[in-house]
């Protein structure tokens, strides 16, 4: 497994060998009745894609997300349900996914990407939710594919220092965008930006119209940058998937746009964002059997 392959590298074992409580913690971390303890996934059943997705409310969904992505697929079940995180696994056009639901944020990304990463050889992380945009070409039901993150969250930085980048895997991209183009969907390809705080952090008031002056700043900041839309997972999901060799990658749905003073629209475009998500997949997946029938280890055009 991957995972196996990270832990036998002789730089990685002689960090497990410096520091003095490595064997006080369970090498796979901690397991309820033989399942990964904080997913409680079925890791024999997990696809070779796996979409993560965030029980938010602004995205208006009517049940839960991994439940309502899992009706678009063949021969759905259940494979994990910890309370904490939903898990369904199927097919979709002869690609093998899964997608999980749980809570905002980068810190529980990493817990359900600790798992997936830890128990399974799965290739495949994508980012699947709603963003406020912030590019003045991006509108509410649009969609924007990162090509890239900005790390202005926590978490990653726990992991790598902050000029390590978030590149978005490029076949990850031209998948995304081909899924969009078929669907015809309204499109962006572009950087996001990852933020913890959703209000000051994205440049938007907090209580009582609280700001400081640094916050007053950070909108302006990137849209200039030409940013183009702000989350709080992608950046989690993106750096993880290629520190760990999987690829990586994020799409989503735009709501509102600070920037530009569109106004807000629940549900805005994220149809739109989950067709995309599962089509894209089967085009990866199809990019995958051409690499392994030319005997690449990379797509290209024409391959």
């Amino acid at each position: 497994m991957l995972s196996d392959r990270i832990r036998e590298k002789p730089s990685i074992k002689r960090m497990q060998e410096q520091y003095e409580y490595y064997k006080n913690v369970p090498e796979k971390g901690l397991v309820i009745k033989g399942r990964p303890a904080l997913t409680q996934i079925d890791h024999t059943k997990v696809g070779d894609f796996v979409l993560i997705t965030v029980r938010d409310p602004l995205c208006a969904y009517d049940e839960d997300p991994a439940k309502k992505i899992a009706d678009r697929l063949e021969d759905a079940e259940l494979i994990g349900n910890s309370g904490m995180f939903t898990t369904y696994s199927g097919t979709y056009k002869g690609a093998r996914i899964t997608v999980v639901s749980g809570g905002s944020g980068s810190p529980e990304m990493e817990l359900i990407l600790y798992d997936f990463m830890e128990y399974t050889d799965a290739g495949t992380f994508l980012r699947v939710g709603g963003s406020g945009g912030m590019g003045d070409e991006v509108h509410p039901g649009d969609v924007v594919i990162a090509s890239g993150v900005v790390r202005e969250e926590g978490m990653t930085k726990a992991y790598i220092p902050a000029q390590y980048p978030a590149a978005s895997h490029y076949e990850v991209i031209n998948a995304m965008v081909q899924a969009a183009e078929e669907q015809k969907a309204p499109y962006h390809v572009g950087v996001t930006l990852s933020v913890d705080s959703d209000f000051l952090g994205g440049g938007r008031p907090s209580v009582g119209g609280y700001m400081q002056p640094w916050n007053i700043e950070i909108a302006g900041i990137y849209n200039r940058a030409g940013i183009l839309n702000g989350d709080r997972e992608s950046a989690s999901i993106v750096t993880l998937s290629a520190l760990f060799g999987r690829r990586g990658g994020s799409i989503c749905s735009v709501a509102d746009n600070l920037c530009t003073g569109e106004t807000f629209q629940a549900g805005g475009g994220h149809n739109h964002a989950m067709d995309i998500a599962l089509e894209g997949c089967a085009i990866l997946n199809q990019m995958d059997e051409q690499k392994k029938a030319a005997g690449k280890a990379h797509w290209f055009p024409g391959i």
